[in-house]
């Protein structure tokens, strides 16, 4: 049979029918088989389920049956073999209470399909497995879930009986990617975390769980999670043999402890883009090869450099250059090694790290969101949790969000701060190898007067990088219960400032704004109402909506409505100096118009197949 689908839904009840029907709803890859001939045009017929399960039992990804359970079981028994390669298979009884996951529950993911099965019916996710009980890492599936290779010095169930049971367990990250950053944030309280392996007591730990690109010889049980992240650069004397290199870089990488498993590239000069050798490794480390040119080559400082090299080559380095770029790295974990083989020839061979998983110093520029202090999103959240160093900006920023700082984290508020008071404190513990959180309100580029500290950054070669946060014009839109895009009467929406002390670029006069009738969320501007509202009113109806939020989504928010012919006395009135919004056009309270997105005339890739299926149901 042609699998066009991913999920088998295997149903034959009048509720199973029903319920297989829900559930096809949402997973467009599954596709319904009965043994009932009256299923519909959208149910597949099978001879007998034991004779369908032979055919396709290794065709499909993923199996629901819905009946009883002992039916399940019986039915797949004949057709299991391991849990690296078993489906997923989840059991539902057909009144939909319960779903239990019955083979591969983590590597296969029937514990996460039962899970969305049961949220997608409302029904009770029966799950057996103690990781998940507990709530605490599936070692299993780890790997798989962030792009690592693992690797055991015991049997997998020896290491997972440790775990569960909940030994004392270290935690080494030598490197920091999106995976590292999760277990810090999931991390149970028997596990303890360290950043360099001669700081673990051993004797106190029975499991050392570690994410890193190297190996290490250690007394205990030890799980290795290895990243993606080691780039070799290499060079060779023309057709080396393919074994005697593959065994001299092994022996290489060994040697010096890097795990062959983090390998992610090799790469070379361009002259030699046809080595049979380089080409073979890399095709059976399964690893992309790549080549650079004598120019792109020369443009790396280098630890060795070679003249005898650039004699014959034009260049002073091919295996530390061709790592550097392939890595972005300016400095290497294993520099040049000149190695002879068996037959006599040469190579040579450098590796480097991989510069965006280095645990190093960080400043985040974190979105602090409009006021509320949990509007934060959940990266800054995570971020603020995690680090050493938090500035905030105590006149715009919720202080409540610095109560997410660890122990030991300095906590400082930069508002009667310089700027280069400022920088001289994150300098501080940059050089510490810190993470840093520069928590702005809002969302940073929006009025976040980032660009001055990303130009010192850039001066300085710190790494930085930005959250975005929600800004308060669309904190302002979900308080006024309002969409600021109305189909077919405003469709643009423009976020500018009046003009004050800074002027304002000709082009972008809030006059000329104005022309365009959009919605308009206007900053920085409660001090001059009065000529903002002059401005606007040169093309705006005076009777347009207009909405001051001041402090919005904060504790003492107060919201203002009216006309825009009456926006100066509402600021006026109010006595609206400072942290005010002001938001003017139609769409403030609209409630006519209606999209065509759910329309049922309407039809797009997610609908209308479901659609032609219920208008040839009526032709019925």
């Amino acid at each position: 049979m042609k699998q066009t689908y991913h999920t088998a839904i295997i149903a034959s009840t009048d509720r199973a029918l029903i319920l297989a029907q829900q559930i096809c709803k949402e997973f467009p890859e599954a596709k319904t088989f009965s043994t009932r001939t009256d299923g519909g045009a959208s149910v597949e017929t099978i001879a007998t389920i034991s004779s369908f399960l032979e055919e396709n039992f290794n065709h499909y990804t993923s199996f629901v049956f819905i009946g009883a359970l002992g039916i399940c079981v019986r039915s797949i028994a004949p057709y299991i073999k391991d849990k690296n390669t078993d489906p997923a298979i989840i059991n539902l009884d057909d009144h939909g209470f319960f779903v239990q996951p019955v083979l591969s529950g983590h590597l296969g993911g029937a514990n996460a399909l039962a899970r969305q099965v049961a949220r997608l019916l409302g029904a009770q996710a029966v799950i057996t497995t103690s990781s998940d009980l507990q709530d605490i890492w599936a070692l299993d599936t780890l790997s798989k879930q962030y792009g690592w290779k693992s690797a055991a010095t015991k049997p997998l169930n020896t290491i997972i009986s440790l775990f569960v049971n909940n030994r004392p367990v270290a935690l080494l990250l030598d490197v920091k990617d999106k995976g590292t950053e999760w277990l810090l944030q999931t991390k149970p309280d028997f596990v303890s975390v360290f950043y360099k392996i001669e700081e673990i007591p051993i004797a106190q730990f029975d499991l050392l769980i570690a994410v890193t690109y190297r190996k290490y010889e250690v007394a205990i049980p030890t799980l290795y999670y290895h990243p993606a992240a080691l780039h070799m650069g290499m060079g060779c004397s023309r057709d080396i043999e393919t074994d005697l290199l593959e065994a001299s870089v092994a022996a290489q990488l060994a040697q010096h402890g890097l795990a062959q498993e983090s390998v992610k590239s090799i790469a070379s000069i361009d002259i030699k883009h046809d080595e049979v050798a380089f080409m073979a490794l890399a095709n059976k480390w399964q690893i992309p090869f790549h080549t650079y040119t004598a120019e792109a080559l020369n443009t790396c400082e280098v630890a060795n450099p070679s003249e005898v090299v650039k004699s014959k080559l034009d260049v002073y380095s091919v295996s530390e250059a061709a790592s550097a770029l392939s890595s972005r790295n300016s400095s290497w974990l294993l520099e040049k090694q000149k190695v002879k083989v068996a037959s006599g020839k040469m190579h040579t061979i450098a590796v480097a790290l991989e510069a965006s998983l280095e645990r190093r110093a960080q400043i985040a520029i974190v979105g602090a969101g409009p006021g509320d202090a949990e509007l934060i999103a959940v990266k800054g959240k995570a971020l603020l949790q995690a680090a050493d160093l938090i500035l905030y900006a105590g006149s715009l920023v919720p202080e409540e969000q610095t109560h997410y700082a660890k122990s030991g984290a300095v906590v400082q508020n930069s508002a009667g701060m310089t700027l280069e008071e400022q920088i001289a404190l994150m300098e501080e513990h940059y050089a510490k190898g810190h993470l840093i959180v520069r928590l702005q309100s809002g969302d940073p580029s929006i009025y976040g007067a980032i660009q001055e500290q990303m130009t010192i950054f850039d001066e300085k070669g710190m790494d930085y990088f930005i959250v975005p946060g929600i800004s308060s014009f669309q904190a302002a839109a979900a308080v006024l219960k309002s969409e600021f895009t109305i189909p077919e009467v405003v469709q643009s929406i423009i976020l500018t400032r009046g003009e004050g002390n800074t002027p304002l670029p000709e082009n972008e006069k809030l006059q000329e704004m104005a022309k365009h009738r959009a919605t308009m969320c206007i900053f920085l501007s409660a001090t001059i109402a009065k000529n903002v509202q002059a401005q606007l009113l040169e093309h705006y109806p005076p009777e347009t909506p207009v909405a001051v939020l001041y402090r919005v989504t904060w504790k003492d928010e107060r919201i203002f409505v009216g006309q825009l012919h009456e926006l100066a006395s509402m600021v006026r009135t109010n006595k609206l100096t400072r942290t005010a919004l002001i938001i003017v056009g139609t769409a403030i309270g609209a409630r006519k118009n209606r999209s065509h997105l759910y329309n049922p005339d309407w039809k797009h890739i997610f609908r209308n197949q479901k659609t032609n299926n219920k208008n040839d149901s009526d032709k019925k």
